[in-house]
């Protein structure tokens, strides 16, 4: 179930506002350039961000997100773009050069629900394939960041961030947003943050090959970017840049 952050069309119509300059996307542009993909699956596509500038390199774009009123906004924005409401493991039968996982989306599966969604990118992918996606490094502790965040304010809605709780792997936060009619929505949110072991571990086990890990240019020595290529049979090596 999607947080009301990206779920409550209240929400989701303010989001790109809070969110900003989404200067974390031109890595992915690069990378799809890098790897000369043709096409690309965004799975947690939100808004639509990154999936409407791989279209306008020229790239045949997939974009999946649970969240309706999030894709909404998508489809909006760019119809070039397959809009899919699902998630990785209900897509239909796809080929795609590349797939990709921006912002917080790879944390947001707290369990059993990590794999099973590596699965699904798989499968999408074509023979050789890559799957390129962030996390926050859990050692740079970003929650204490959180912990002091002051309000924000953009088209008269303010917005505060909480910390809740950090009980690691897990840290869970909440949103408020109040609106000029007085009104205000909280939207209630839990990352798991995993090593860099851990995330290795998992690729490998779900049948793809760590080939890089790479710095987040916009927030240098906070995030690992993974970048991953799909293997066809046998067990894959992991090789640290």
């Amino acid at each position: 179930m999607p947080d009301a952050i990206f779920a409550d069309p209240r929400l989701a119509r303010v989001y790109d506002a809070f969110d900003g300059a989404r200067d974390d996307l031109d890595l992915y542009v690069g990378i799809a350039a890098e790897l000369r993909a043709k096409s690309a699956l965004d799975v947690g596509c939100g808004t639509g961000c990154l999936g409407t500038l791989l279209a306008d390199a020229g790239l045949t774009v997939v974009g999946v997100d649970p969240a309706l009123a999030s894709l909404e906004l998508a489809r909006a924005k760019d119809s070039r773009v397959t809009w899919i409401h699902g998630d990785a493991t209900t897509l239909p039968s796809l080929q795609v050069d590349l797939a990709t996982m921006t912002g917080n989306v790879a944390q947001v599966f707290l369990g059993d629900d990590w794999e099973a969604t590596l699965r699904g990118v798989r499968a999408a992918l074509r023979p050789g394939g890559h799957f390129v996606f962030e996390t926050r490094r859990p050692e740079q502790r970003a929650w204490e960041e959180w912990a002091r965040a002051e309000p924000r304010v953009r088209g008269g809605v303010r917005q505060q961030l909480e910390l809740l709780d950090v009980s690691l792997p897990f840290v869970s936060f909440r949103h408020s947003y109040r609106f000029t009619d007085g009104s205000v929505i909280a939207s209630d949110s839990t990352l798991r943050f995993r090593s860099r072991p851990e995330v290795e571990q998992s690729l490998v086990r779900s049948g793809f090959e760590v080939v890089d890990v790479r710095d987040a240019p916009d927030r240098p020595g906070r995030e690992y970017v993974f970048v991953a290529r799909k293997v066809s049979v046998g067990p894959a090596s992991t090789r640290r840049p």
